[in-house]
This record gives structure tokens, C-alpha cells and sequence, in this order.
């Protein structure tokens, strides 16, 4: 594969867990095979959470045994937090990638997924081991990669020291968030160029928020510093609830596919697919 081909995730998951209006099943159902028929490389697709906890993706398990994943080249990722949740997971083979939703930032851990750092770790091991029975990729995320709004102490040298920890007990799919939409090119270029360096067996990816006026600065410095992999979502729905910015979403899809053409990178889509799972977006995404 080409050095400058990226690989792209799409993420209707993270554009649709935080609406407080439920979107019908048979909507997620019709939304996401017209994005598998688009050909992304991995679709993020739904989560396997406590459904009091997100309730828009109560009906995960109706809605992964609806998709038409065997025509589709893109791999499904669902999102989990726990044991319980890898081994749900677990009974569907079409799902080949499991994410976990680490960070940095103690606090938001525990408003997260009710966890401490210590009890993290722990679970990591746990749902490593449900991967490597079952054949599955874990994507460990590291949210609140470039800064948090707690308090909490962050720095590069700390995000570095989860790097090194996680590749040590065998993570090789790492992807660095942006949570809340702090990070500048700046931040960006010296985080991924040091991790890219230093953990060369380590394919990290860049999760983004971003806002009108950062995204392609953000994005033009994650690429330059050699990352190759981006998640993105149609329209840029989404985002971190925590942002407190309602012009802070989700990295839009279309805005990734137009630089990436400018930049004259390599990716694999299906682009009449892609421009009508834009026109679904229009009807499925509450106005």
C-alpha cells in the first residue's frame, strides 16, 4: 500500500449517540448500508453500552443483524466499555474491530465509562482477551489527547507514557482524540511526529473535533506528521457533548475527502455511493 494512502473510518455512531431524539431503527438500518455500500474502510457503525446510559444505541444488536457487511469491503467497528460489552460484541462475527474509549484524563474517564485509570487498565486486559479468541481488532482511543477542560494534569510527555504502556501490553491500534476541540497544528504535529517515531509497529489514527475554522489546519497537520488514518463523519454531526461549543463536531467527511483530493492522497470509496449516503444523511439527521 501506498505511504500516502489513507485509510478512513466513518462514524455515524458518534454522530448519532448524542441526539436526544431516538432515530428509528429501520433509519439506522437503511443509513448505514447505503454507507457500507460506500465502501469506507471501517464503518463505526453502533456501541454496546448500558442503554440508560446512551439510549440511541439501545437497538445495536437489531441493527448489526440488518447490515449487508458481506457486499461491503469496509470492516465494522462497534464501540464498547466493559467486559460485558466485548463479550456482546463478541457473538457477531461480522463485527471485526472492537473500540474502547481510554483517555488521559481521570475525570472524564469516570464521567465516561465509570471508571478509574486503574480500573482501565484492567479492563483493557479484559477485552484484549475477548479480541484475541475471537479474531477481533481492539482500537484503543486515547480521548482528551491534546488537553482537557478539567483541570486534570496533561501533557505530550503523559500522553507519550499511555503510548508506550498500551504497546506494551500489545495494543497496535491506537487512535488520538481530540475530544473537545483544543487541539492546533502545533500540538498535533509534535504529538503524532514523536509517537509515529518512537512506536513505529503502532498504526495511530486521528480522531477529530474540530470546529469551520480549524479542520483543515488540524487535519493538514496530523497528515504531514505522517499520520494516515482519520475518522470523519458526514456533515460533521456529532461530537463531544462536554465541548459546551455547538459549532464543535465531528470532523465532516466531505471536508477529509476534499483535502485529501487536494493533497493528491490515495483512498478507496465508492464516491457515487458516498454523495447519496450525503443526500440519506439529509433525511435520517433530525433538522
Amino acid at each position: 500500500m501506498s505511504t500516502n494512502h489513507v485509510i478512513i473510518t466513518e462514524c455515524p455512531r458518534d454522530a448519532m449517540q448524542g441526539l436526544t431524539m431516538f432515530i428509528p431503527t429501520e433509519d439506522k438500518i437503511r443509513y448505514l448500508n447505503q454507507l457500507l455500500r460506500a465502501g469506507f474502510d471501517y464503518l463505526d457503525f453502533g456501541s454496546f453500552v448500558n442503554p440508560k446510559v446512551m439510549p440511541q444505541m439501545a437497538d445495536t444488536d437489531e441493527v448489526v443483524r440488518n447490515l449487508d457487511w458481506e457486499a461491503s469491503r469496509s470492516k465494522l467497528l462497534a464501540i464498547i466499555g466493559n467486559l460485558k460489552g466485548a463479550e456482546r460484541a463478541e457473538q457477531y462475527p461480522q463485527i471485526k474491530v472492537l473500540g474502547f474509549p481510554f483517555s488521559v484524563s481521570p475525570t472524564f474517564l469516570q464521567r465516561n465509562i465509570n471508571a478509574s485509570l486503574a480500573d482501565t487498565v484492567l479492563r483493557i486486559g479484559e477485552i484484549k482477551e475477548v479480541c484475541d479468541r475471537s479474531g477481533k481488532e481492539l482500537l484503543v482511543y486515547i480521548s482528551m489527547a491534546f488537553g482537557n477542560p478539567y483541570g486534570d494534569e496533561w501533557n505530550t510527555e503523559i500522553v507519550g507514557e499511555w503510548v508506550e504502556r498500551l504497546a506494551w501490553i500489545g495494543i497496535n491500534s491506537i487512535a488520538l482524540s481530540d475530544t473537545i476541540g483544543s487541539a492546533n497544528p502545533e500540538s498535533i504535529d509534535y504529538i503524532f511526529s514523536f509517537v509515529i517515531s518512537q512506536f513505529p509497529n503502532v498504526s495511530f489514527g486521528a480522531h477529530f473535533h474540530t470546529t469551520p475554522t480549524n479542520w483543515k489546519t488540524n487535519i493538514d497537520a496530523a497528515f504531514k506528521a505522517g499520520c494516515r488514518r482519520f475518522d470523519a463523519a458526514i456533515r460533521g454531526f456529532g461530537g463531544c457533548p462536554m465541548a459546551k461549543d455547538e459549532l464543535t463536531g465531528n470532523l465532516a467527511t466531505e471536508n477529509l475527502i476534499a483535502f485529501l483530493n487536494e493533497n493528491q492522497a490515495e483512498y478507496t470509496m465508492n464516491t457515487v455511493e458516498f454523495s447519496r449516503a450525503y443526500q440519506l444523511a439529509l433525511e435520517i439527521f433530525p433538522k
